[in-house]
């Protein structure tokens, strides 16, 4: 699979990182050699393998799930970098 700079600008829009040409055309060799070891796994036999839902297995149980106390609302706020009527005002991310 042939990768293109016109990709490598679009991954680079969606995680909105502002990249160069000159960048581009590098990360474009980069994830270009990384696709190409990608494509070497598909050539892997993997028939007789068990499917698996975690890389690693779970180490042990969990914790009783307990309701305790809450913290004060106002120790909270006090952490807040901004409060505003009680609440944490944080920026807007929406356009």
């Amino acid at each position: 699979m042939a990768l293109t700079k016109k990709e490598v600008f679009r991954v680079a829009e969606l995680a909105r990182l502002a990249v160069t040409d000159e960048q581009a055309e590098v990360y474009t060799a980069q994830l270009q050699r990384i696709l190409g070891h990608v494509e070497k796994l598909s050539e892997l036999d993997t028939s007789g393998v068990p499917a698996s839902f975690a890389a690693v297995a779970p180490h042990g149980p969990m914790r009783d799930d307990i309701a305790h106390a809450s913290a004060a609302l106002e120790d909270t706020m006090n952490n807040a970098p901004l409060v505003e009527r009680g609440c944490f005002k944080v920026p807007q991310v929406i356009e």
